[in-house]
């Protein structure tokens, strides 16, 4: 019987499938790039707000500590927004007549709040609870980072599963003391205090800390 393919065609099936493995291998690869890219993480990307709140000038230009406007960040899961009546305390005396401040007015007038944009949105399924990262010594910083650069507010991570997973694997690197949980110029913490810090705080063993049911429940 006559042959009907030629002996090069193994040669061309076998590179077909091995060249096949190598694209399908080059889209995984690519599909898990731009899962961690800003197009999908929104990573310093600046989110547009209905009033451009700039915590550059509020923290690090006047100096206002980070609870004054999240007042419930050490005893809530959430750190909570500030208020239209706290922006008012201010603004009530200052920068009166700023079109920049409108809709702070607007919502003074009416009584409606403000509908401020989220920056740090975790999927339903994971739940992070502030009050016990600050009274575990973990820095806002750690979190949301320079906040005291940022003329217009972003995240700094992805807020992926792994990158929670980094510090939950290793705390000591980011722990510091209570009192120095606001300060966004504290550095770092001496690796001797640190193991101190998690003994007096009770931080939980590695084991402990990225058991699933820490954040999935």
């Amino acid at each position: 019987m006559a042959q009907i393919f030629h002996s090069s065609t193994n040669t061309i099936a076998k590179v077909s499938i091995l060249g096949g493995i190598f694209i399908v291998a080059a889209i995984i690869w690519v599909v898990a790039e731009l899962q961690r890219s800003p197009y999908f993480t929104q990573a310093y990307v600046a989110r547009e707000q209905p009033v451009q709140f700039s915590h550059e000038h509020h923290v690090a230009g006047l100096g206002i500590d980070c609870r004054y406007c999240h007042t419930s960040v050490e005893n809530s899961s959430y750190a909570g927004l500030p208020t239209t009546k706290t922006c008012m305390t201010c603004h009530s005396q200052i920068w009166t007549n700023a079109e920049l401040l409108k809709p702070v007015r607007e919502s003074w007038r009416t009584g409606e709040p403000i509908r401020w944009t989220r920056v740090h949105d975790l999927p339903d399924y994971a739940h992070f609870n502030h009050d016990i990262h600050v009274n575990k010594g973990i820095g806002c910083q750690s979190c949301h980072g320079q906040v005291n650069e940022m003329p217009l507010m972003w995240q700094t991570s992805t807020l992926h599963m792994d990158w929670c997973l980094s510090c939950h694997r290793d705390p000591e690197a980011h722990i510091r003391p209570r009192d120095q949980v606001f300060n966004m110029k504290w550095d770092t913490t001496d690796p001797v205090q640190a193991r101190q810090l998690m003994e007096k705080y009770h931080v939980g063993d590695k084991q402990q800390m990225t058991n699933c049911s820490v954040c999935h429940y």
